[in-house]
């Protein structure tokens, strides 16, 4: 990247370290095919998805996204007590009531401020917009985590959804780099469209009982039509406003690591920046769904793949439930 096209804006903070966690259980197209009325050739035509890891019943969003974090660390070279901060963004928590990042804090022995950060989908993104602030004004290291377990929020008998989600976790560790460059960040939100992707139940406004049980509304529901056009049209919006900010055009992007969520969403949104396909990284064929995890755990398969070379400019674009959407540059750095 040359000088004259060096992203303005977003703060001196680059990813140190870079980890995943994914369970061990994979289920196929196939073997959900199996218990569903579904076909492998059903579910890679609509979603592209291939199979997804099943997190085993002793594990929780907390175990996963501690093993993240622990490879995160190693790969930055730094220990837990070099942390300023943990933050995990997830939609499916351990326990409605306390927050998982002090849990995963505990396992991994320190006592550093640790909170949750819930935008769904979109998580990872908003998580980076407040830990790159946090770095930026002299906080030191800290480690952003999306972790998910959305395998046991979605409803086993609905092919519609049952097929989509997986279980895993992403994370990665800040610090501060004159070198580098994270953000700008274009968010939003618009609570309108929140039924659109939503669990009806289980929260204050309809609590859980025998109703909700009966009628399985404590499971999550997804209009899938509205939610495709909605998040080609705000990932697409956001990502040109943060090129637009960092004075940048679609040609100087490197890499675009999108919300894996559907490959026909990824296609679509590349399409509309006029993004070559090719520089649009796919991992939701062997992830599905992971909610605020998969773009983490989709840099991490970049990475493995030899996509993210030092000095590139990578895009990440994200839309999720609430509706919330977002997008930010980050400049790459070998360390």
């Amino acid at each position: 990247m040359t000088a004259a096209t060096t992203p303005t804006g977003g703060w001196p903070v680059a990813i140190a370290g870079l980890g995943a966690r994914l369970p061990d259980r994979v289920v196929t197209n196939d073997d959900l095919a199996e218990v569903l009325d579904t076909s492998d050739e059903w579910i890679r035509t609509r979603t592209g998805i291939r199979e997804r890891h099943v997190a085993a019943p002793e594990e929780a969003t907390s175990d996963l996204a501690t093993a993240a974090a622990r490879d995160a660390l190693r790969d930055a070279g730094l220990a837990a007590t070099d942390l300023a901060a943990v933050i995990v963004a997830t939609t499916s928590p351990d326990h409605q009531v306390a927050a998982t990042a002090p849990l995963v804090a505990s396992a991994l022995g320190v006592t550093a401020p640790a909170f949750d950060l819930n935008a769904a989908c979109s998580g990872f993104v908003y998580a980076l917009r407040v830990a790159s602030g946090m770095v930026a004004t002299g906080d030191g290291a800290v480690l952003v985590i999306g972790a998910e377990t959305l395998t046991r929020i979605a409803d086993p008998e609905d092919r519609s959804t049952a097929v989509l989600f997986g279980d895993g976790a992403g994370a990665v560790v800040l610090v501060p780099d004159d070198d580098a460059r994270l953000g700008p960040f274009s968010l939003g939100a618009d609570g309108e469209g929140a039924s659109m992707l939503w669990t009806p139940s289980g929260g204050t406004r309809r609590p859980f009982d025998a109703e909700v049980l009966a009628d399985r509304s404590h499971y999550l529901s997804m209009r899938g039509g509205d939610v495709y056009r909605n998040a080609v049209v705000r990932m697409a919006d956001s990502a040109r406003e943060v090129l637009a900010q960092a004075g940048l055009e679609v040609a100087d992007v490197d890499l675009l690591v999108g919300h894996q969520a559907n490959v026909r969403i990824l296609d679509a949104v590349a399409a509309r920046l006029g993004l070559p396909t090719e520089l649009s990284h796919i991992s939701v064929d062997r992830h599905g769904n992971t909610s605020a995890a998969s773009i983490p755990l989709a840099l991490a398969d970049a990475r493995a793949q030899g996509k993210l070379r030092d000095g590139a400019t990578v895009l990440l674009a994200a839309f999720g439930a609430g509706l919330t959407w977002g997008a930010c540059l980050l400049t790459w750095k070998d360390r």
